[in-house]
């Protein structure tokens, strides 16, 4: 008998399906009571892996040459945290016409948190863009995010997100932060076994996210929030997130032209400029908004696969364009960590 291929040409990304399908097997059979500490102990713990071996993944040199090239990173942490965060604040007077108070809240939420590591890679590569930058810029802001993600939550969210103290800070460093070190110091001797290893690691990644997706709108079941979000709020949720991705990819492509950036580098500013981190933004939604946080990540989970799927199709033309000739640029540090990392997770 022949193997069962999945649809090369089918329009959603297949770990799409499968964050819908965890969700709705969260909502059928949630977790509850010892189940569900179980389950939020495991997702800490994938959580912490998942940065552990971005830690393992990321070049030493590679990060400290891409230092170098500042003008570029400091243009994707002002998008991510500068331009993202403004829009998020000019949405609020979409409440309570197109979303209600929760909805905005998890709206603006998701404009604070970091970009994403492995899709940016992805889509850089694919688009003959700078595969070098986007690793360093996409990990850049992974790690800046885990300290200017709660400031920002703390001063733009207020109440709303659950209480903000420096504990919370201390639990995201832990969680996220600790772990990316430790596989930094560990690289030297783990980084063969990475990448001899890197299609099994990279169901890591997905399980990871997948646990964590779980988790929270087990969570969300179980204290019956989920009433508050009706068809007509869902699709005015989405008609926003899609204004509000095609604003970023405009202004990190035309921006950067104005700036003078090259292509390759504008690429890579766009892809890693106007995504935000599915990995990232669960675990600090758990910490900073409690039990409310499976209506808060809603907004980030549908912004996640629509910028997905979207910047698959733009980095599918990019790699069409005449001025994309020759190899993407990537050195061989940046070849080690590109090669197998997905579009699924980040």
């Amino acid at each position: 008998m022949k193997r069962l291929k999945w649809p090369s040409r089918l329009p959603i990304d297949p770990y799409i399906l499968l964050l819908l399908g965890t969700v709705g097997l969260a909502a059928l059979f949630p977790a509850r009571g010892t189940a569900a500490d179980v389950a939020s102990g495991a997702s800490t713990a994938a959580i912490a892996f998942l940065f552990f071996l971005y830690g393992a993944r990321l070049s030493t040199r590679e990060a400290l040459e891409g230092l170098k090239h500042w003008r570029l990173h400091g243009t994707v942490l002002a998008c991510t945290f500068v331009v993202f965060p403004l829009l998020g604040l000019a949405a609020r007077g979409l409440e309570p016409v197109f979303l209600t108070h929760d909805l905005y809240t998890g709206l603006l939420f998701l404009t604070l948190v970091p970009s994403t590591i492995q899709s940016s890679i992805a889509f850089t590569s694919i688009a003959r863009g700078n595969v070098p930058a986007a690793i360093c810029a996409g990990s850049f802001s992974s790690l800046a995010g885990i300290v200017i993600t709660p400031l920002l939550a703390a001063a733009l969210l207020g109440n709303s997100g659950g209480g903000f103290s420096t504990d919370s800070l201390v639990k995201i460093v832990l969680q996220l932060l600790v772990p990316f070190l430790a596989g930094q110091v560990l690289r030297r001797w783990i980084g063969g076994f990475i990448t001899r290893h890197k299609k099994v690691l990279g169901y890591v990644d997905r399980g990871s996210i997948l646990l964590v997706v779980y988790t929270a709108f087990s969570e969300g079941m179980v204290q019956g929030i989920w009433h508050q979000v009706s068809p007509v709020r869902l699709a005015g949720l989405l008609l926003v997130e899609a204004v509000l991705l095609a604003v970023m990819l405009t202004l990190t492509w035309y921006g950067t032209k104005a700036l003078r950036f090259g292509r390759e580098d504008r690429i890579a500013i766009q892809f890693a400029g106007s995504k935000k981190s599915l990995a990232s933004g669960l675990p600090m939604a758990g910490v900073l908004f409690g039990t409310h946080a499976s209506l808060a990540v809603l907004p980030l989970m549908l912004f996640h696969q629509m910028q997905l799927m979207v910047c698959a199709v733009i980095a599918k033309r990019r790699a069409r364009d005449p001025e994309a000739a020759g190899p993407p640029r990537r050195s061989a540090g940046a070849s080690r960590i590109a090669v197998g990392t997905g579009t699924r997770s980040g």
